[in-house]
């Protein structure tokens, strides 16, 4: 049996996983919800998801395709939960906001131009443009990596979604290899470098998180 026989399996697994991964933020606000507080924590991994969701969602609409409309709704949806979230736990309110309506105008600017676009050229023109997106999304955490080699210390990133961003795009990749889709593989290939650096980083420099909480429960 080649590869091409395990389509299906690697598709559901795939899909699966990447609900699964937009539950992964859940245990980033657990662990805020713990310290009681979202200092120290970046927000672009929250707010650029509400930012893509609504880029993929267009997607998916060019493509009408089902699966991926009510994927992407989902991932939209809890995304915003997660910005809320963050927003009430956050003692640096006007940033997130700023940080958030910059967010916004890049992709109202973005919507613009679909709106724009000659349609028979919309559908590739957009992969490719949510493709960058994409990149800058998943390497977000890495524009902290100065701060991160300062203070030895990974408690700034999103170990939960990155993790299940590495396992997800490692799916992603072998089902592209599958379909011998070079678009597809060229996105995981990258995207899969950008979290196994960033996960590499979980190594050199373990989080701290843990040993701070029990240190403050042990002053009370």
């Amino acid at each position: 049996m080649g590869l091409a026989d395990y389509k299906d399996v690697v598709g559901t697994t795939a899909s699966v996983c990447t609900m699964a991964q937009m539950f992964s933020g859940m245990l980033v606000c657990r662990d805020i919800y713990k310290q009681g507080t979202a200092e120290g924590k970046d927000p672009i991994p929250f707010v650029g998801g509400i930012g893509m969701g609504m880029l993929m969602l267009v997607y998916a609409l060019l493509m009408k395709d089902t699966a991926m409309i009510s994927v992407n709704v989902f991932g939209l949806t809890i995304s915003i939960f997660y910005v809320i979230f963050f927003f009430l736990y956050t003692p640096n309110k006007r940033e997130l906001v700023k940080t958030f309506a910059t967010v916004m105008a890049i992709t109202i600017g973005f919507l613009t131009y679909a709106w724009l676009e000659d349609p028979d050229k919309l559908e590739f023109r957009w992969g490719l443009l949510i493709t960058v997106v994409l990149f800058l999304l998943i390497g977000a955490p890495l524009f902290n990596l100065k701060e991160i080699i300062r203070t030895k210390n990974t408690d700034i990133l999103p170990f939960p979604m990155i993790l299940m961003g590495t396992i997800v795009a490692s799916q992603w990749l072998l089902y592209g290899i599958i379909l011998e889709n070079h678009f597809m593989i060229f996105q995981n290939v990258v995207g899969l470098a950008l979290q196994i650096v960033q996960l590499s980083l979980f190594v050199i420099y373990p989080s701290n998180a843990d040993k701070k909480l029990q240190e403050s429960k042990k002053k009370e």
